[in-house]
C-alpha cells in the first residue's frame, strides 16, 4: 500500500522513470546500429567492399554512438540518483 507521498506521486521520480524508459530504448537502438554495422561489415568483407558499404557502416557506427553515449551516462545518473534518494522504505525517512 502506497501513501499519498509514494513514488507514483513524486514528480521527480515520475520524470526519472520516463527518462529511464527512453534511456533503455536508446541503449537498444544504439546496440542495434552497432550490430547492423557488424553485419554490413561481414557482408562487405565477403563481397565487394564498395564505398556504399563503407558509408553505411560508418553511418551505423556514428548513429549507434550518438544514441549510446548519452543513454549510458543518463542510465548511470538515474541509478545513482535512485540510490541516493531516500524513499519511504529507506532508513532515515
Amino acid at each position: 500500500m502506497h501513501t499519498a507521498n509514494g513514488p507514483e506521486n513524486d514528480p521527480v521520480r515520475r520524470r526519472r522513470k520516463v527518462i529511464a524508459v527512453w534511456t533503455r530504448r536508446a541503449n537498444k537502438g544504439g546496440y542495434l546500429f552497432y550490430l547492423l554495422a557488424i553485419v554490413l561489415f561481414i557482408v562487405a568483407f565477403t563481397t565487394d567492399f564498395t564505398d556504399t558499404f563503407s558509408t553505411l557502416i560508418t553511418a551505423c557506427l556514428i548513429i549507434g554512438s550518438v544514441l549510446l553515449a548519452p543513454a549510458i551516462v543518463l542510465g548511470y545518473a538515474i541509478k545513482a540518483a535512485e540510490k541516493e534518494d531516500p524513499g519511504p522504505n529507506r532508513p532515515g525517512h
